[in-house]
């Protein structure tokens, strides 16, 4: 157990990761407008004070996952009143600032948007290799995207520490409106016959990755403006998602320096 500055008490588990626990403990952590990643709520669990806490949830856009008791117990025998928040292990940032910020300096913006990436290391190696590239900012939505905790910090060498990652509710309508803030929506997928360097990565541009399993999702695939392939030559043909990005990235930065 753990208190840090502000006063809560923080318990790590096995998997290094903070969280607080109790219903009354996570509503004040909401208050505080401390970063929670999550909250995980027992399924049955339903009085008023737990009504308040799903309101409250709600309207500070903190996703919350309904699960089983038994999960709520492998993460921490103590009293936790059917409620578990995991803290975030960064603060988050404003996509609008970001971009506003880019344009304000003469930049044309950058952005990494992950669809349904979760494997916690792959999104730390993301983030390692777009830190290092310069990208402006990651998108990732609420929830079905990997949590950002001590091992995705870890994973990322650090970048995560200094790399703006911008959370949003909703990623189909996140990236229509990078479109509307003069973006090109570009997705990185299998999916198309247009190799990655004959596309135009020299305007403002979001790159789009889905993860190993899925791919991007067919609902922002039919707005995207344009879809290349990475050429493969082998006997294999894919990529891990963090060595497509790797590639994806420095093809744009590449373009930018010519």
């Amino acid at each position: 157990m753990e208190k840090r500055k502000d006063g809560f008490l923080i318990e790590k588990s096995e998997h290094d990761k903070d969280f607080i626990f109790g219903t009354r403990a996570v509503l004040e952590a909401i208050h505080a407008n401390r970063e929670i990643d999550k909250i995980l709520v027992q399924k049955d669990a339903n009085n008023d004070l737990i009504k308040e806490l799903l309101l409250e949830s709600k309207q500070a856009g903190i996703p919350v996952v309904r699960v089983p008791e038994g999960k709520l117990n492998r993460i921490t025998r103590k009293n936790h009143q059917g409620v578990i928040a995991h803290l975030s292990s960064i603060s988050y940032a404003s996509l609008d600032h970001v971009i506003d910020n880019c344009y304000a300096v003469g930049k044309a913006p950058l952005i990494l948007v992950l669809d349904q990436i979760t494997d916690v290391r792959n999104f730390g190696a993301i983030a390692r290799t777009a830190e290092c590239a310069g990208v402006d900012a990651l998108v990732i939505p609420e929830k079905g995207s990997a949590q950002i905790n001590a091992e995705a910090v870890k994973t990322s060498a650090g970048a995560l520490n200094f790399i703006p990652v911008a959370r949003v509710k909703n990623l189909f309508f996140t990236c229509r409106d990078l479109q509307k803030m003069g973006l090109s929506l570009v997705a990185i997928t299998e999916k198309s016959e247009k190799e990655m360097y004959e596309a135009d990565f020299s305007a403002p541009a979001a790159l789009v990755l889905g993860s190993e399993e899925s791919g991007i999702s067919n609902e922002i695939l039919q707005i995207v403006d344009d879809r290349v392939k990475i050429p493969m030559a082998g006997n294999i043909d894919s990529l891990n998602v963090s060595v497509s990005a790797g590639i994806a990235i420095y093809e744009a930065i590449r373009q930018r320096k010519a």
